[in-house]
């Protein structure tokens, strides 16, 4: 059910505080390498750092930035920040420092918490910044000082439910990403909805993330279902490969895996995966991007574990369409999640029937404010209490959802709609092929062709893939429907939330190392970069 919050609501509060007052102090809260961190310590180390913010005149609204890697002082950061009032913003420590430094300007943040690892790109970015935070530095001296000589008691700021708590960025794939400011009350809400009313989190779940905490479906799936139902996460700094995971899992025997399709590429294409014991988990989400039925299928014979494929905007904080355990349709991302009301529209704005394809719009309580100080994307992604997105999708007569791509992804080609999503699972049937992405560029004429982007599976070789991938595409898919080319590539290039870049491969014909070769058709004579691209 929607969750109602009283007026004065603030989430540090409700996810941290709460399970003190409920007697759950000495539960484990977080699991690391190090050891364990129980709900008492956390909330401690969090009221610590609401004192050391205060100390360094942050106010109440103010911005703080997080940029932190995954260890237990990032949610003690979060929720200080929280328990300030101030509006937390999750960023990934290892951007670099052009880009920390527009973030610096953006956001106008009054200060943010790094680590020492880190710092030197955070201090390098405040030359030339016409906005300079002020910098907490963990790992040094001074910056451990203010935090460890902070006061172990603190009285939470009293937010109002519908003040900003914390801001998301949006993942679009093309573009810079645009703030998305989240109130309080849209993280409690889809907890409830989602968390506790699809995934049923417990006190006895133990969660382990791929995605890091800055990305908010690991903010919600790892740090704060969690914390909202007693249970503990799993959190690790280093680098998160198929290895790593496997090694995690292991060690920590956790419940709930986060994961996201290529991480789930990587450890069923692991040379080690049939022997790897998953038993302990109860089940494994995916988001983030679309999951290909043929590589569900290969997790499913690989793990024997539950996954559910979902979708979530920035725009709507976290899951409000998701499959449902014991009901998972593989190619489908599942049914509107209760609380949330999810529509299919043409370009007029009336719904779609069953089948047809539509642009999704979506109505929750965790709506966004939206996007900060773009007032024209703002205007046109927020309309009433609906949410407008550039999501293509179609839904059966079961309510099921089945996502087509982008309204910018979609493809005419003779006279014909096709989403590159087909092409690309058809490519991903064929045991050379490990990753794949089409997208739409404009050829000589000015019409849109599909291209194909291919990372060889292991052990395939470049000499033979395209000519095998010719004969793939020609027995499977219509003609209309064949990449024009196929680059071969050593890795797809990805966002900084670590979905496939479709602008940077829309505005690179030529692929790192091997040249593009002519699909089954040969057809078009090349194609060549769009005028006007926008660098994520």
């Amino acid at each position: 059910m929607p969750f109602h919050p009283p007026d004065h609501f603030n989430i540090a509060d409700h996810f941290l505080d709460d399970r003190i007052r409920e007697g759950l102090g000495d539960r484990i809260a977080l699991r690391t390498a190090n050891g364990t961190v129980t709900y008492a310590a956390l909330q401690a180390r969090a009221n610590r750092f609401a004192n050391a913010l205060a100390e360094m005149g942050v106010r109440p609204e103010e911005r703080v930035l997080i940029g932190l890697p995954d260890v237990t002082d990032f949610p003690a950061a979060l929720f200080g920040a929280l328990k300030r009032g101030a509006v937390g913003v999750m960023v990934n420590c290892f951007l670099g420092e052009g880009r920390i430094r527009d973030l610096y300007d953006y956001t106008r943040a009054s200060a943010a918490v790094v680590d020492a690892e880190h710092a030197g790109v955070f201090a390098r970015a405040t030359r030339g910044a016409h906005h300079v935070p002020r910098l907490l530095v963990l790992g040094t001296r001074e910056g451990d000082a203010r935090v460890d000589n902070s006061s172990l008691h603190y009285v939470n700021y009293a937010s109002h439910f519908d003040d900003p708590a914390i801001w998301l960025f949006s993942g679009g794939t093309t573009g810079r990403p645009k703030g998305v400011i989240q109130s309080h009350a849209s993280f409690a809400n889809t907890t409830e909805c989602y968390a506790k009313g699809v995934l049923g989190y417990t006190a006895d779940d133990i969660t382990l993330s791929v995605p890091k905490l800055y990305f908010g479906y690991a903010t919600g799936s790892n740090l704060l279902f969690p914390l909202a139902a007693g249970a503990s996460a799993v959190l690790f700094p280093e680098r998160c490969t198929a290895d790593e995971l496997f090694a995690q899992i292991a060690r920590h025997r956790p419940t709930i895996l986060v994961n996201v399709p290529t991480m789930v590429n990587h450890m069923v294409s692991h040379p080690e995966a049939q022997t790897r014991d998953l038993s302990c988990l109860r089940l494994a989400t995916s988001a983030g991007e679309p999951l290909p039925v043929p590589l569900h299928r290969r997790w499913d014979e690989t793990f024997g574990v539950e996954l559910l494929d979902g979708l979530g905007t920035a725009e709507m904080w976290h899951i409000f369409i998701s499959n449902r355990p014991g009901r998972v349709r593989p190619g489908t991302l599942g049914t509107a999640v209760p609380g949330f009301e999810v529509l299919l529209c043409d370009d007029d704005g009336r719904e779609v029937g069953p089948g047809e394809v539509g642009r999704m719009r979506v109505r929750g309580g965790s709506r966004a404010h939206g996007y900060w100080q773009h007032p024209g994307a703002t205007r046109s992604s927020f309309a009433g209490a609906w949410y407008i997105s550039g999501d293509m999708m179609t839904r059966d007569a079961d309510g099921y959802f089945t996502y087509q791509g982008r309204d910018d992804d979609l493809l005419k080609v003779s006279g014909k709609w096709f989403s590159p999503r087909e092409a690309e699972e058809c490519l991903l049937e064929h045991p050379d092929v490990g990753e794949a992405a089409v997208v739409g560029i404009e050829n000589e004429d000015g019409l849109a062709v599909p291209v194909a982007f291919v990372v060889p599976a292991a052990g395939g070789g470049p000499r033979g893939v395209p000519a095998a991938i010719r004969a793939h595409l020609g027995e499977s898919l219509e003609s209309y429907k064949h990449p024009r080319e196929v680059h071969l590539l050593a890795e797809l290039p990805r966002t900084h939330l670590g979905k496939v870049d479709r602008g940077t491969l829309k505005r690179s014909r030529e692929a790192k190392g091997d040249r593009a070769s002519p699909g089954p058709r040969g057809g078009g004579r090349g194609a060549r970069n769009r005028a006007g691209e926008r660098t994520p």
